[in-house]
């Protein structure tokens, strides 16, 4: 399914162009999900309370051109909170690329919430260029779901949960197929347990968190599940991996 081959190379070798093409989804699927995360190497998800400390110049440069190759960016409303979200925009090298592409000028963000306990005055929907996309379920207050209405697109998907699958069948059919999941490790337990996942992503940091620090993923449980390595990305220390889903074999 994937073009790509199995690879080890130096992220200083590589320009711009060859960096987007390692990232470049499969050409013969019409809907692609893909999930980047980070960790130290001892596990850590986060380092009192958020991410910021795992990551790098390096992970960022990845984190940049996963974002401008995607139509929609999902992430967990604790995920939002504590990374400090702020509206997705595209620079204008990637804005230039997404034109020639033709992608719409900036991802549009959808934030996963049961709860639908979202500030409405956050800059996340005060001042995004794409309106977000707000997805919760039925059991959510009837009244939360109404006020963030009125500053986002509310998707209800599932009744006392939200229904992973129903949603993702929802950003599709609305052309937003290119979709990137940036966690928490709840929405990615999720989506792991309702085999869903694509390709994931994933940076490890030539760090030590120790002790406290929760994992990448967490939820429900669900079967193990075989992922392809297609490549491997050294940088100071950094490994940035790519797995994609398992190819059937005859």
């Amino acid at each position: 399914m994937v073009e790509n081959v199995s690879r080890y190379e130096e992220l200083t070798d590589l320009d711009q162009a060859t960096l987007i093409d390692r990232y470049a989804p499969p050409s013969d699927v019409d809907s692609w999900l893909r999930i980047n995360m980070v960790s130290s190497i001892d596990g850590a998800v986060e380092v009192d309370g958020a991410s910021h400390q795992l990551s790098s110049a390096d992970d960022m440069r990845v984190f940049k051109v996963l974002r401008m190759l995607c139509d929609v960016l999902i992430t967990g409303a604790g995920t939002v909170r504590a990374d400090g979200y702020r509206p997705v925009k595209m620079a204008s090298e990637r804005l230039e690329w997404r034109r020639a592409h033709g992608r719409s000028d900036h991802p549009t963000m959808a934030v996963v919430t049961r709860d639908a306990n979202l500030a409405l005055d956050a800059p996340l929907f005060t001042a995004s260029p794409v309106p977000p996309i707000v997805i919760t379920c039925a059991a959510a207050p009837k009244e939360r779901r109404d006020a963030l209405s009125r500053v986002a697109q509310v998707l209800v998907a599932g009744d006392e949960t939200v229904d992973f699958a129903q949603a993702q069948q929802h950003l599709h059919d609305s052309g937003l197929t290119q979709q990137l999941c940036e966690g928490g490790p709840h929405i990615l337990g999720e989506l792991t347990a309702a085999d869903l996942i694509d390709e994931m992503c994933f940076t490890l940091s030539p760090t030590m968190a120790g002790a406290g620090s929760g994992r990448i993923t967490a939820g429900p449980r669900s079967p193990l599940r075989h992922m392809d390595l297609a490549h491997i990305i050294h940088a100071n220390g950094n490994l940035l991996l790519r797995y994609t889903r398992a190819r059937e074999t005859a």
